[in-house]
């Protein structure tokens, strides 16, 4: 069975958008259905005629990156299915993101070793397409419905993730998953149909961590030695601080992600002691080495005053899986 004719892949995902409280139960169409936010990468899983695929949220083709994955879904799902999912990496009862990221751009034998190490389960949370019919216009409520009935059968690595419409159990979760690396809830409408490319959904982070756009570093671009952050701000992106100096791990870990810009940058290569705010403590001006803008994660130890970060951000981790438009500055 081959998947229904107006079904492509890679298909756009749905998305979120950030907001700083757990919406209310009627926040939503439908009514709010609530859901761990996985630390991993967003995947769309798909069972084409005798074709399994893995397709990245940004139509990354991660068949082969994947192998255990793609064995789960050969033994258990029926052709013509179609899932939405977060791929994840447990290592001592957390999330471990880092060892998700080590995967990836490696070759199918890589891969593969690194999955009998290091293995792989996927958290579904959506159905597109079962039988072969599209069931993207289906209200959330008949697709939850139609995907508990699909994962009944499951076995590891495919598990079904856990939902709920009561909102202090979402509570309870928000403040006791994140202990094991969870980032917060995503809140959906039990009405909403799935509509990929628009942000129907609501998504509640941990403010410990947020996501800024690296547009230049201090140093070079092989051996950073700071994380100069920009966010958008009246309509551009601006620059909002500087992170800690880089560790030796860290810094080789962002290396590899550092590109030459591949257009006109929104960045000079020099920039005035003022640039990171009227906290900063250069005496004259500062060369930056602009990159391709990519997101990071980082974590402020300070308040946020509207345009910049009183004291340095500390780098946690680059997130090649996010495109910087998604990112949104905090809210004060």
């Amino acid at each position: 069975m081959s998947l229904p004719p107006g079904l492509r892949l890679p298909v756009d995902v749905a998305l979120a958008r950030p907001v700083e409280q757990i919406p209310a139960p009627t926040a939503l169409p439908g009514g709010c259905l609530y859901e761990p936010k996985w630390d991993g990468f967003r995947c769309v899983i798909a069972r084409d005629g005798v074709r399994v695929s893995l397709w990245s949220r940004r139509g990354t083709d991660l068949t082969a990156t994947f192998p255990e994955v793609i064995v789960a879904v050969t033994d258990q799902l029926a052709s013509g299915t179609v899932l939405d999912a977060e791929l994840v990496v447990w290592t001592a009862g957390r999330l471990d993101f880092g060892s998700l990221q080590e995967r990836m751009g490696r070759g199918p034998r890589a891969a593969a070793q690194h999955a009998r190490s290091h293995p792989v389960s996927a958290a579904v949370f959506d159905v597109l397409a079962a039988g072969g019919d599209d069931v993207r216009g289906m209200p959330l409520s008949l697709r939850r419905a139609l995907l508990e009935d699909l994962a009944a059968r499951w076995r590891p690595p495919l598990n079904l993730s856990p939902v709920t419409a009561d909102v202090d159990e979402a509570r309870e979760w928000f403040e006791t998953y994140v202990v094991t690396g969870v980032e917060g809830l995503v809140v959906k409408g039990a009405g909403q149909l799935y509509r990929g490319g628009q942000r129907d959904w609501l998504k509640v982070k941990h403010r410990s961590t947020l996501d800024v756009v690296c547009a230049a570093v201090i140093g070079t671009r092989s051996a950073p030695q700071q994380v100069v952050a920009g966010l958008p701000i009246d309509g551009r992106l601006r620059i909002v601080g500087r992170s800690t100096p880089l560790n030796p791990r860290i810094r080789g870990a962002l290396a590899a992600d550092l590109h030459p810009p591949s257009g006109p940058h929104p960045w000079p290569e020099q920039v005035s002691p003022g640039a990171f705010g009227r906290f900063g403590n250069d005496r004259g001006p500062v060369d930056l080495t602009l990159v391709e803008p990519l997101v990071v994660e980082v974590s402020a130890d300070a308040a946020w005053s509207g345009r910049s970060f009183r004291h340095p951000l500390r780098l946690v981790r680059v997130r090649p899986d996010l495109d910087p438009d998604e990112v949104v500055p905090p809210v004060r």
